[in-house]
């Protein structure tokens, strides 16, 4: 059933190649369908690579976690104990963010990955480059997901373990739990198979997605945060060590205490909390740990369940209805696998009020989101700073289309069309009640119109 299932979204979400993986109780199911790449075509397989952009954090925060065993770092302790040359705009933030805020989102810090222009992509030149970064929030009073907070732990491990990022993932991790086929270089990708991403144009044609990493300019920089390339096979094997007991490299404890929410998330698909990286979700009764990750022309879920020893690995290579396969993939394993169902809140009827009061322009310092109503629906656009694409020598994802939401009860929504249907989020306020900002996908945007 999940052969059928697999190939049938993939030829409605028109992606060219997929791979799909479940663990059950030990046992693996890996399902792939279609072609590496539309103009050089060649079957996905089990060992077919793709780029898993965010669910890479995933593995900077456990090695962190074997850092802290190790007694090298403590989750509590200021991130200027281990990167002393850090400066931020606030200097109060730059001496009060912790470890842990890095890890659960609450440092304060603007999404953004900064391209350090001088051609210098280590992980030193982009901490020097955190002094201009926007600061939006005092670390610890609310989570907004930042790129940038996870490139920083990743110096973290540098400079506590003396080697570079990739080489410390490695020994911590990829070599103790024979994780050969996960990689961050991309001329170690090249020799051997790997998809190429596709993003969908005005024409509806798919292209290929240049560059093959989303941010090129700062590839090693942005590591921590998104460079991971793996395999459909190595991902099961990383959930396995996840629901296992620690393989010697965690206490069961500690690792399972990854799972535990240290925050709190509002109308958010990434779900109803964070533990350390971990975005925790309940779906129907059952608590579930899970992150998804999105490139260019490459998007990739990894979710787990704990309490029922299951987990699903969802890879495409299309955009930007990859998100959307893969939710759409993951629910029916859930409910097929494990009977449980996950619904979307219905949205209330169009209140003309609340639209206007909503519409304006939202931004980050590397997206403008603009909120509109013709009178009859509200709908949302995403895209990239045209500032950008135009300062820019890479191509660089498409924008996401204005594309009709739902307003719920308590200033949230749902996204209804398009690429980001099923996201969630909602509307902060000012002490007198104006709307000063909007979070989606985890990131608050302030409002500037």
């Amino acid at each position: 059933m999940l052969t059928e299932f697999v190939a049938k979204s993939a030829e409605q979400f028109g992606i060219p190649g997929v791979a799909v993986g479940v663990l059950m109780d030990g046992e693996e199911t890996v399902v792939t369908h279609g072609v590496t790449s539309l103009a050089n075509p060649q079957p996905v397989d089990r060992d077919t690579l793709f780029h898993i952009a965010s669910v890479s954090k995933t593995f900077t925060a456990t090695a962190l976690l074997r850092l802290v065993e190790q007694g090298k770092v403590q989750l509590d302790a200021p991130v200027r104990r281990y990167v002393p040359e850090l400066r931020l705009l606030d200097e109060d933030v730059a001496e009060r963010i912790t470890v842990l805020n890095l890890l659960n989102h609450t440092g304060g810090l603007e999404w953004n990955v900064i391209d350090t222009e001088d051609g210098d992509v280590s992980l030193a030149a982009f901490v020097r480059k955190l002094a201009t970064l926007p600061i939006i929030a005092v670390p610890g009073s609310r989570a907004s997901y930042s790129q940038a907070g996870y490139n920083l732990a990743g110096r973290i491990i540098e400079n506590v373990t003396g080697q570079p990022y990739e080489k410390a993932i490695a020994s911590l991790l990829l070599e103790p739990l024979e994780l050969r086929n996960t990689l961050f270089d991309v001329d170690e990708v090249m020799i051997r198979k790997f998809v190429v991403g596709h993003n969908r144009g005005d024409d509806g044609t798919l292209r290929p997605a240049v560059p093959w990493k989303a941010n090129r300019a700062g590839e090693r920089g942005n590591n921590p945060g998104g460079g991971v390339v793996t395999t459909v096979g190595d991902l099961l094997r990383w959930a396995r060590f996840h629901l296992g007991t620690g393989d010697g490299l965690l206490p069961a404890d500690v690792l399972h205490g990854m799972r535990d929410r240290t925050v709190e998330l509002r109308a958010s698909s990434f779900g109803d909390g964070i533990g350390i990286c971990w975005f925790t979700r309940t779906i129907d009764g059952v608590r579930t740990i899970g992150h998804g990750g999105s490139g260019n022309g490459q998007f990739a879920e990894l979710l787990v369940v704990p309490d029922r020893n299951f987990a699903i690995v969802s890879l495409t290579n299309g955009g930007p209805d990859g998100y959307t396969f893969n939710q759409t993939v993951v629910r029916w394993a859930l409910e097929h696998f494990l009977g449980l169902t996950e619904h979307d809140p219905e949205p209330l009827p169009y209140d003309a009020t609340r639209a206007q009061e909503a519409a304006g322009r939202y931004e980050i310092d590397a997206m403008n989101l603009d909120i509109a109503t013709d009178g009859t629906h509200i709908t949302l656009a995403v895209g990239i700073k045209p500032e950008l694409r135009a300062a820019s020598d890479a191509e660089m994802p498409p924008d996401y289309p204005a594309a009709e939401i739902g307003l719920l009860p308590n200033d949230e929504y749902i996204v209804t069309e398009g690429g980001l249907t099923g996201q969630l989020g909602y509307f902060t306020r000012a002490s007198d009640g104006t709307i000063t900002g909007l979070d989606l996908a985890g990131r608050l945007f302030p409002r500037t119109s």
